[in-house]
C-alpha cells in the first residue's frame, strides 16, 4: 500500500512542485504582459538617436540672435550649412 504524503501525493515527493510550477507560470505570464505593453508603447528597447546638428549652425544662430547678421544672411548661410 502506498503511503500518502502532504496534499495526497505519494511519499510527498511532488509537493514542492505543487507551488513552484504555478509561480513559474505566473512569472512567465507577467513577463509576457510587460513585454507586450512595452512593445505597444514603443519602448522596444531602442533609445532614440540624438539629432546630429552642425556646430556651425549653433554659431550661426548665436550671431543672428546677437544681431550681427540679418535675416536674409542667416537663411542663406543656414541653407549653405545644411547642404
Amino acid at each position: 500500500m502506498m503511503r500518502n504524503g502532504p496534499f495526497g501525493f505519494a511519499d510527498g515527493w511532488f509537493w514542492p512542485f505543487h507551488f513552484i510550477i504555478p509561480l513559474l507560470f505566473l512569472a512567465l505570464l507577467i513577463a509576457v504582459v510587460v513585454w507586450i505593453v512595452r512593445y505597444a508603447a514603443g519602448w522596444g528597447g531602442r533609445l532614440p538617436s540624438p539629432e546630429r546638428r552642425s556646430p556651425g549652425l549653433d554659431v550661426l544662430e548665436e550671431r543672428y540672435a546677437r544681431g550681427e547678421i540679418n535675416r536674409d544672411e542667416y537663411l542663406q548661410k543656414k541653407r549653405d550649412i545644411a547642404g
